[in-house]
């Protein structure tokens, strides 16, 4: 069973996934709030796998929200996925570095978006591909990015595998690609981040494109 809480201040769309969720089995539902103050309270009360959150909402907002739901979550953190709009975009860019799992758009489909929280739950990263794209062409190259850690500790190998997380390659399809298994990806991938003192793949990704090791198609 995977527990979720859902954050809106949109009270439809707050009722409506929480319904959606409710009626598909293997899910839970075990809090809704309607902004991000009320978010980091009932997170601390229930614990959710899944945490489904709106960035922008009066108050406390998305972002704010998420990164106190981590810092105060121990040693099991929940799994975090943005709601987005595209006008949102300098928020989620945010919210990528801030370690969220995963970033959906408001408008994806109901089995698409139970698929996505499945997909978190287990651990991976889930981006809409649309949402990624704008964002690098939007943001990897403004004058306030910060600046970007050396790669120059990482191995070959490891320098190639994060290229490829970055042009979107699921860890199955790196895999297939360098003909090695999906956990010696893993493996690689972990070093990485340790390397780089990264704690999500949404990370991995900005660093690879503000460090130059990809460049934004145009």
């Amino acid at each position: 069973m995977i527990t979720v809480m859902v954050v809106d201040d949109n009270s439809l769309i707050r009722a409506g996934l929480a319904a959606l969720l409710r009626a598909t089995p293997g899910f839970e539902v075990v809090a809704e709030a309607a902004g991000g103050m009320h978010a980091i309270q009932r997170a601390t009360e229930t614990r959710p796998d899944v945490v489904l959150m709106d960035i922008r909402m009066p108050g406390v907002d998305g972002i704010t929200a998420m990164k106190r739901i981590l810092a105060e979550a121990g040693s099991v953190p929940p799994r975090v996925i943005m709601l987005t709009t595209f006008d949102l975009d300098q928020y989620v860019y945010e919210a990528l570095r801030a370690g969220a799992s995963g970033f959906l758009l408001k408008e994806t489909q109901p089995r698409q978006l139970v698929s996505a929280i499945r997909v978190v739950a287990e651990g991976e990263k889930l981006f809409a591909p649309t949402v990624i794209k704008r964002l690098i062409d939007a943001y990897v190259h403004r004058p306030d990015v910060p600046s970007a850690p050396s790669l120059s500790e990482l191995t070959p190998r490891e320098l190639e595998i994060l290229r490829l997380v970055a042009t979107g390659r699921t860890n199955t399809e790196i895999a297939a690609g360098l003909t090695i298994s999906e956990a010696t990806v893993k493996t690689h991938l972990n070093r990485t981040m340790t390397k780089l003192s990264l704690t999500s793949r949404a990370q991995a990704v900005m660093v690879a494109y503000e460090s130059g090791l990809v460049t934004p198609s145009r």
